[in-house]
């Protein structure tokens, strides 16, 4: 009598357990994990807030689409209980490729040990570089459940470089701790979330093009949903992507056309040389304007203003922009001003990059509105460099499996953007 009866509660415990574990490995092992991105509309750059330290403390980053790892000052306030910083030679240096031993003159504290090691963190506005100790603990980030976040979940040894607190001083948002890289590199964050939780080495960004609005960046495969219910990354084309010796992100494009005619330029800048490091056309967030090589500047601006000639250009344009017009004398549409359409030709005649409307134009200050890209000058490392104006209100996915890059153009012609991601419902579970 008594056995049968402790059967059903046995079974109910191991069914419990089953369940228990089951909700436990779903909660840290996610398959996707989302960031919010706000726009600072004082420098043009894209912060994200992330969870670290133990107690967790929610800290301002900007968002470097180009760099090498996580770095955040630590010179007077970073206090956490679960703060390491690994011994030089360590497995973690290695992984972090440094073989430099960092010493310090002052009293042990965060980011200030002997016998660590050594990172070079950069400012990616000012260029201005400084030695930083390579440090771990913890890292939160919520975890994504279909159109919703779920809760948060834990890198509780995630590796980034504890740096002097003067790489905040210039050119960087006022409130921000650090800059969170997505390059493709060992301690990245893309590659650390992807290597801890078993997803695919895939992230995207959807950059909003209003300060009042989140933008989102999503870690591991689609589908990402934006209000009102619309899975964008279905509308993704593909073009291969490059990675330069630096861990940068670079596309092929062969040709550009305006109005579907092409621009006469000097094809031969498009082409990238991955030992040199020059040429083709990198994807960056730390250039607030597409920039372009003088050459292609010039043609390509001539080409445009030919293409618009009903509309005179005001005599005097607003710095760095060489073309702009008065707003009023534009006519609009629900993708913004009505000028001439800008196609970046990838790998075939096949695949285009459309820039068009909100992405090609910007108003600079009321009533004067101007092409939003920019003389580079002669010689520049990259011949074009896509900037985060173009990239605004696009789903841009980086896959680092199959070398590509997903391109949905903008969002704005599918009736949705990149504000419209649904921050406001948590789902209980991931």
């Amino acid at each position: 009598m008594t056995s049968s009866l402790c059967f059903p509660h046995l079974f109910f415990l191991i069914f419990s357990l089953v369940i228990l574990t089951a909700q436990s490995r779903t909660i840290l092992r996610p398959n996707n994990l989302v960031l919010p991105l706000q726009k600072d509309s004082s420098t043009h750059l894209f912060v994200t807030n992330i969870h670290k330290r133990t107690p967790l403390l929610q800290l301002p980053f900007v968002v470097h689409l180009n760099g090498q790892f996580l770095w955040v000052s630590c010179k007077h306030d970073y206090l956490s209980s679960t703060y390491h910083a690994p011994f030089c030679h360590s497995t973690q240096c290695a992984r972090a490729q440094t073989s430099y031993c960092h010493t310090c003159a002052s009293a042990a504290r965060s980011g200030c040990h002997n016998n660590t090691c050594g990172v070079m963190a950069r400012n990616p506005i000012t260029r201005q570089t400084a030695m930083g100790e390579l440090a771990q603990d913890v890292l939160s980030i919520q975890s994504l459940k279909g159109s919703n976040p779920g809760p948060l979940v834990s890198i509780p040894q995630f590796l980034f470089a504890c740096a002097p607190s003067k790489l905040l001083r210039k050119g960087l948002p006022k409130n921000v701790q650090g800059v969170a890289g997505l390059g493709h590199a060992p301690i990245s964050l893309p590659t650390q979330l992807a290597s801890h939780f078993g997803f695919p080495p895939k992230f995207a960004l959807c950059l909003p093009s209003k300060s009042s609005t989140n933008g989102v960046m999503f870690f591991g495969d689609g589908p990402y949903y934006m209000h009102p219910n619309i899975d964008v990354s279905r509308s993704l084309s593909y073009t291969p992507l490059t990675i330069s010796q630096e861990g940068h992100y670079y596309i092929p494009v062969t040709s550009i056309e305006i109005n579907n005619k092409p621009v006469p330029i000097d094809t031969s800048l498009l082409t990238f040389s991955p030992h040199a490091g020059t040429g083709g056309t990198k994807l960056s967030t730390a250039k607030p304007f597409t920039v372009l090589e003088h050459s292609i500047y010039q043609s390509f601006t001539k080409f445009f203003t030919s293409q618009l000639s009903g509309i005179p250009q005001m005599k005097t344009p607003v710095a760095p922009f060489g073309v702009c017009y008065d707003t009023k004398k534009l006519s609009y549409s629900k993708i913004g001003p009505q000028v001439p359409n800008i196609d970046l030709v990838l790998q075939n005649q096949n695949v285009k990059w459309r820039i068009s409307g909100t992405n090609s134009m910007v108003e600079v200050r009321p009533g004067v509105t101007c092409l939003a890209f920019v003389d580079g000058g002669f010689r520049p490392r990259a011949s074009i460099v896509i900037g985060s104006h173009q990239l605004q209100d696009n789903l841009v996915q980086f896959d680092l499996a199959k070398s590509r890059l997903g391109f949905s153009s903008s969002l704005l012609s599918r009736r949705t953007s990149c504000g419209n991601f649904n921050f406001t419902t948590t789902s209980a579970t991931p």
